[in-house]
């Protein structure tokens, strides 16, 4: 059983998109091996609750809506009892909902798009996570992920910030979320994006490749904690 956080201190940084496309490639993973996952949806404006009361949800997710400071972490440990992978979309903002979901957090996604303001947010978020790990005596696994990026360019902006979190020996993925209307198109109408009519929405394997990335890379920071 494994808890995943998303967390940015800052609304519009992807963490509902992200959260939705990891939960629904892990469940399109279990199905033949039974698997259940749980999504939280601990941001007030329910983003993820929404996308999942439209059509097209895969079976195996389970969503917890509502969750918020005083029920998150009985939600967190009762998805847990059934769940292989338990994912939380926290809200944009320092809250105690947000320390109490990072405190449970196997790993704790950073989101980031390549602005200042979203690096500086991220750091925020990075302290937040420090401070957790100081009072739980534990270290906490976090990873920025970068969101929104262009499919061909780096902007300068983008490089910089790079640069200034590998000096800061800031864990960051590989991969990253690339700007695709497939993304925002589950969104609009629900479902995955391997139920996205291609003749429809532009770019649908690509964006099924970066999913694919993207999942893995994850698997591999959890296969990690148990070395």
């Amino acid at each position: 059983m494994s808890t995943i956080v998303f967390a940015s201190s800052k609304g519009g940084a992807g963490k509902t998109t992200a959260a939705i496309v990891l939960a629904s490639e892990f469940a399109r993973q279990g199905v033949s091996k039974g698997m259940n996952i749980t999504l939280i949806d601990a941001d007030p404006n329910q983003h993820s609750a929404k996308w999942a009361s439209k059509e097209g949800r895969p079976q195996n997710i389970r969503v917890i809506e509502n969750s918020d400071e005083d029920s998150i972490i009985d939600d967190i440990e009762d998805a847990n009892k059934d769940s292989a992978f338990v994912i939380v979309d926290l809200e944009g903002t320092a809250s105690m909902a947000v320390a109490s979901a990072i405190s449970r957090a196997d790993l704790v996604i950073i989101l980031c798009q390549g602005s200042q303001d979203d690096a500086d947010e991220a750091i925020k978020t990075i302290k937040l996570i420090k401070r957790q790990e100081r009072l739980l005596a534990r270290k906490i696994v976090y990873s920025v992920l970068f969101t929104r990026t262009h499919p061909a360019i780096t902007p300068r902006t983008l490089t910089y910030i790079i640069n200034e979190f590998k000096r800061l020996e800031i864990e960051m993925f590989h991969c990253s979320l690339i700007d695709r209307e497939a993304f925002r198109a589950i969104r609009s109408f629900g479902g995955t994006i391997e139920n996205l009519d291609p003749n429809e929405v532009f770019g649908k394997d690509k964006a099924i490749a970066n999913i694919l990335a993207f999942t893995e890379e994850v698997k591999i920071k959890l296969l990690s904690l148990s070395k």
